[in-house]
């Protein structure tokens, strides 16, 4: 699959160390192992001049409560909590000064965030989304990126998982219903 540079983003999705370093509350061995080829999707990019961008989940310890409904505390725990060492982007990723970097408190990273500003500011429409987790908050930013008119591909060797199956089921629902999927090997640059 071939890209424009300048109207494409590679979307990293929460690589923290809440969930990507085995002293993270919610680690999962597989994000960890995504590190790699993340990187190596960042790296292309770079090379190319495309786009890096970098979501960041971040809860203020008081988000939930008085919540009728959502709540993620009460279903995963306290987790990446404002502030602390687990919200924090993991060290193995090359962030830059001149990548952008949302912070958000959902899963989708469009929902009460300046994503969609900054993409549609620098006329970007195809976004690579790699990250963590695929069934979870991947699956619901590239979903909601479809819905924005933006093309959402996943890069399915580039995203962590607590279960291979849901992973599998995340990138067939992605390809299915509102995106497509690649691999990194499959990425080229025009």
């Amino acid at each position: 699959m071939n890209f424009e540079p300048e109207s494409t983003a590679v979307v990293v999705v929460d690589m923290q160390n809440g969930f990507c370093h085995p002293d993270g509350s919610l680690y999962a061995p597989a994000s960890e192992e995504a590190l790699a080829d993340v990187t190596d999707v960042v790296a292309m990019a770079r090379e190319a001049g495309a786009s890096v961008i970098y979501t960041r989940d971040v809860h203020p310890p008081e988000q939930f409560e008085g919540n009728h409904y959502y709540d993620e505390f009460a279903r995963w725990g306290e987790h990446v909590v404002e502030g602390s060492w687990e919200a924090e982007l993991h060290e193995d990723l090359d962030v830059r000064e001149e990548d952008h970097v949302v912070v958000k408190h959902t899963y989708d990273a469009f929902y009460q965030t300046n994503l969609e500003g900054y993409l549609d500011t620098h006329q970007i429409e195809d976004l690579l989304i790699c990250g963590t987790l695929a069934n979870v908050c991947v699956l619901h930013t590239a979903g909601s990126a479809g819905l924005r008119d933006y093309r959402p591909i996943l890069v399915e060797d580039a995203v962590g998982y607590i279960e291979e199956d849901h992973k599998e089921y995340a990138v067939e629902h992605s390809d299915w219903l509102f995106g497509e999927v690649t691999t990194k090997n499959e990425i080229g640059f025009a």
